[in-house]
């Protein structure tokens, strides 16, 4: 089975790869790659959407590479393949995005992607650091992930969620946050699970195992 993460210059990849890297050795015939090949991404069993920036700057890198963002969408829309967007790859997801300009997204879970606004002036945007996620929705990829573990977040902006079955997870940050989205073979957090230890790497595995 091959999982591919894309590669469209949305930062820095290292570590994401390093992490899906360790946690494929310890499944049977799992390989992990990183690639900007449009070919590469339709062989692909299971897709990976990173991003980190602003929306707009990062829907236009995907789209700007050639073929790569049909490859994402053929296989996504079309084959059903198993996807995980991770950041603004999760926020992208979203209908439209607010960051500077008005963007579509991919429209493939209905929201809003607007700035994160707390009730309590006094909390800082970004919201950075750790947060206790709060499960209210089931899924394979969120076996063994329970209310109350840490990830650990970067973000000014946050996924407002029309259909809140859809939002299976949240945070509270001066008001629910947006932690982690889901519909069909589709997936997305808006936290790094390359960077939340042992929560984010029981999601990866989960993630690399799941057969839907």
């Amino acid at each position: 089975m091959l999982t591919a993460l894309i590669d469209y210059d949305s930062g820095n990849l290292h570590s994401a790869q390093k992490a899906f890297e360790r946690m494929a050795a310890d499944l049977t015939d799992e390989t992990v790659v990183v690639t900007s090949d449009a070919d590469v991404l339709r062989r692909a069993d299971r897709i990976v959407l990173p991003g980190d920036g602003a929306f707009p700057a990062c829907k236009a890198a995907l789209t700007d590479r050639r073929g790569l963002f049909e490859a994402l969408v053929e296989g996504v829309n079309r084959d059903a393949k198993p996807f995980l967007g991770i950041c603004v790859g999760m926020q992208m997801m979203a209908t439209t995005g607010w960051e500077y300009d008005k963007t579509p997204g991919l429209d493939w879970v209905g929201g809003d992607v607007r700035a994160i606004t707390p009730t309590d002036p006094s909390m800082k945007v970004p919201h950075m650091g750790w947060n206790d996620l709060v499960v209210t929705g089931a899924h394979p990829v969120l076996d063994g992930i329970e209310t109350g573990q840490h990830a650990y977040f970067v973000h000014s902006y946050q996924f407002e969620v029309s259909d809140l079955a859809q939002r299976l997870a949240h945070v509270n940050y001066g008001g629910d946050v947006t932690a982690i989205v889901g519909t069909g073979t589709m997936i997305g957090t808006q936290f790094h699970p390359e960077k939340s230890q042992s929560t984010g790497l029981r999601l990866i595995s989960n993630f690399l195992k799941w057969r839907p």
